[in-house]
């Protein structure tokens, strides 16, 4: 019995974020829907990912969801690479989101949340192995920019090129930018000498 579903339209009801690409994402002559389709499919788990590294579970779906509007509005545009592409449109998003959130502390209106907003950019993934404990530690004690160009060579696997890509800016302010945060993050993992006691 046929579900009379198109092929390739992600199910609600099911899980999307490990799908399979059934068109392919540079055009080859597919329709707008197709292309998007072929590009959430190909790229939805990751940019979920990005954003749940970097927010609470329930802003990461809304972060997520918000990248893939925008890239619906503009999917005639070409893109080259999408993934960088959509990686910035998600840090622009996530951006927002904790604009948005200062904003509603600043007016006192946090609708059942809790009274602190969690800024943290880095959960602890670690729990109880005190070398990876101390490594995240430091990474949080880092600049947000710092972090972020760390993150998207080690967590989010790109070159610096398309990391480049995804914060505006050329490789080279890139690798600039990577070795000056490499070098913050190993003074924050040196250990730190001990002031003497008075």
């Amino acid at each position: 019995m046929r579900s009379g579903k198109k092929p390739g339209v992600p199910d609600r009801d099911k899980d999307v974020s490990s799908p399979t690409t059934l068109v392919p994402i540079d055009g080859g002559g597919a329709t707008s829907d197709e292309r998007l389709i072929a590009l959430w499919n190909a790229h939805y788990g990751h940019v979920l990912a990005y954003a749940r590294r970097r927010a609470p579970a329930e802003i990461a779906g809304e972060v997520a969801s918000a990248v893939f509007t925008v890239l619906w509005r503009r999917i005639d545009e070409p893109l080259d690479d999408p993934l960088p592409w959509l990686y910035a449109v998600a840090r622009r998003e996530l951006a927002n989101q904790r604009r948005g959130e200062a904003r509603r502390l600043r007016l006192g209106i946090r609708a059942g949340r809790s009274g602190r907003a969690d800024t943290s950019a880095v959960p602890d993934v670690a729990e109880g192995a005190v070398e990876q404990s101390m490594a995240l530690a430091a990474l949080a004690r880092l600049r947000p920019d710092d972090r972020e160009v760390l993150m998207l060579i080690a967590w989010e696997g790109l070159d610096p090129a398309r990391a480049a890509a995804t914060l505006g800016v050329t490789p080279a302010a890139f690798a600039v930018r990577l070795h000056r945060a490499r070098r913050r993050l190993e003074s924050h993992l040196s250990p730190q000498p001990e002031e003497p006691l008075s």
